[in-house]
């Protein structure tokens, strides 16, 4: 069974409705609460953790179930540079691009990675002075805090990411007794 493709934007449109859509897949499979639950915090986890690594998300989310196995897709596209491709790969259960399988796959896999981009980071300290004018402002640290990737690695059976270009498709799977 496959369920409705929801589409995710910027301004986290579509995160409720992806939800929404796993709630509803968890209960025509007959899950219980806490598997339901399971899954939906799958679901909530791998779009944040698409949208904290890319930055920028215009993603299809879809689920597809058989028997007790549950698969949930996001697919996107970004601009890929080199330290996007490693948090993308590390949070896998393999450590691997999973389109990389045939020797083309791994040619072509080395060799986007070898022309991925390195990202420009512009860090500056503000002198005390400055800081205390503008005491009361929220200020967004640019490093990810890997939590998403964490909780996904720690209750899913498996987590896969292809990349291919500035393609990314991500599969989490979770087979419930």
């Amino acid at each position: 069974m496959k369920s409705d493709i929801v589409i995710i934007d910027n301004q986290c449109g579509g995160f409720k409705a992806a939800v929404e859509q796993t709630r509803k897949t968890a209960a025509y499979n007959g899950l219980d609460r806490k598997n339901s639950l399971y899954l939906e915090l799958f679901a909530e986890e791998m779009l944040s953790m698409i949208h904290s690594v890319t930055g920028e998300v215009k993603a299809s989310f879809w689920l597809e179930a058989e028997n007790n196995r549950f698969d949930l897709h996001i697919a996107t596209k970004t601009v890929m540079d080199a330290e996007k491709r490693a948090m993308l790969i590390a949070s896998t259960t393999s450590k691997k691009n999973e389109i990389a399988n045939s020797f083309l796959g791994r040619l072509r896999d080395a060799f986007e990675q070898a022309m991925a981009s390195q990202a420009e980071h512009t860090y500056f300290e503000l002198p005390n002075e400055v800081q205390a004018d503008l005491a009361g402002r929220v200020f967004e640290d640019p490093e990810w805090d890997r939590y998403e990737q964490s909780v996904l690695l720690k209750l899913a059976d498996d987590v896969k990411i292809a990349i291919r270009g500035g393609q990314v498709d991500m599969t989490v799977s979770k087979t419930f007794n």
